[in-house]
Order: structure tokens, then sequence, then C-alpha cells
């Protein structure tokens, strides 16, 4: 089983919180969003969401775009976590620690630099999951093919024996194009009997 994270295993509205977070901190800025923007555009930020070891330059050079001191950037990035992350899907985190005792789980996630150390301190992903595959360290994306074939290769597996979750249909369909086998992720109870009904034909 190949989980993604946020909007599956985290609760929290990925379509959403970026835009809401977005605005609030435009507004303490004391810019106005064009300025804002502006600001932020010229200042090159490195992509965090394909390279690692980049997130204390990523977040410095905010504040300096915005001409803030090193608390405005560091309670931005706090916030930031607090909303990326979310709160822990419990039910399916609780079901995948079950499911592992007779099936492989692993994870498949768009990610920005930082992801793995914030969401191990809050929810131990690693306890449960192996491996766990987030884009900023393997600098791919979803829906690229590349993502789920490396993930394939990772795992060891077929495409036909992996059944992966998205909160995303054209994630979901990503994989379905390498050959994996997928859904949107809906709800806990309509995710949990998809994955049951994919392993009694599996046996």
């Amino acid at each position: 089983m190949l989980f993604d994270i946020g909007g599956v295993l985290e609760v929290v509205d990925d379509d959403a919180w970026g835009k809401l977070f977005a605005r609030r901190w435009q507004e303490l800025s004391g810019f106005s969003l064009e300025e804002y923007r502006a600001r932020l555009t010229a200042a090159e930020l490195p992509d965090i969401s394909r390279h690692a070891g980049i997130r204390a330059d990523y977040w410095a050079r905010i504040g300096q775009a915005l001409d803030k001191d090193s608390s405005f950037a560091e309670a931005m990035e706090a916030e930031m976590w607090d909303e990326y992350c979310g709160r822990l899907n419990s039910e399916l985190f609780e079901y995948a620690s079950v499911l592992r005792s007779h099936a492989g789980v692993a994870i498949l996630s768009n990610s920005v630099d930082g992801a793995r150390s914030e969401e191990e301190r809050r929810f131990g992903f690693s306890a449960v999951f192996d491996p766990i595959l987030y884009s900023h360290e393997t600098g791919l994306l979803k829906p690229e093919p590349e993502a789920y074939e490396n993930a394939l290769e990772r795992i060891g597996v077929d495409a036909s024996d992996v059944f992966f979750i998205d909160d995303h249909e054209i994630c979901a369909e990503g994989a379905r194009a390498v050959g994996m086998n997928a859904i949107v992720h809906r709800d806990n109870p309509t995710t949990i009997a998809a994955i049951e009904e994919f392993l009694r034909r599996a046996d």
C-alpha cells in the first residue's frame, strides 16, 4: 500500500491552506498584495519541493525580501508547518499500523524541505511506513512518471501489486499511467474498504 500524506494521512486541505496562509502573512508584512508578490518573486527563492538542505536559506531570503528580522521569518515558518501538517488522520494511521503485519506500507509525497523532520516529530510516520519518499529528497514530483517509477524501484515490486491512495485525481491518474492501482481518498471508510477489496483480489 502506497499512501500520500497531506489530505490522506494528515487531515489538511492542501488546496485551501496555502492561499489563506499567504494572505495572512502578506497582511502582516504591511505590503500590498502586489508588492508582497513582487518582493518574493525578486528574491528568487530556491525550489524547496525538489531540493533538500535549503530550508534555512529559503526562509532567510523571505525575511530579507520583506525587510523583516529573523523573528518574523521564524514565526512565519512555524505557522506554515502547523498549517502544512494539519492533524494526524488517526483512524487511517492506526489501520496502516495493523496492515503492515501482512502488507507493505509506504509513503509517496510531494513535499517541501523540512517535511521529514516536522512530520516525524509530530506523527512518527517512520514507525509504520517504509520507505517514506519525499519529493524534496528525490527531486521527483507527482504526477511525473519518474516519481512513481522511483517508488516502484525503492519498494521492489511490480506496479500491478501496488495500491496507491492520494487526495488528488491527477496524482492517482499518474499512478495508473505506470500500471499501479489507485484511488482518490474521500473518507476513511471508503478508502479502507477499497484497500481490503484489493487485498482480497490479490490473495
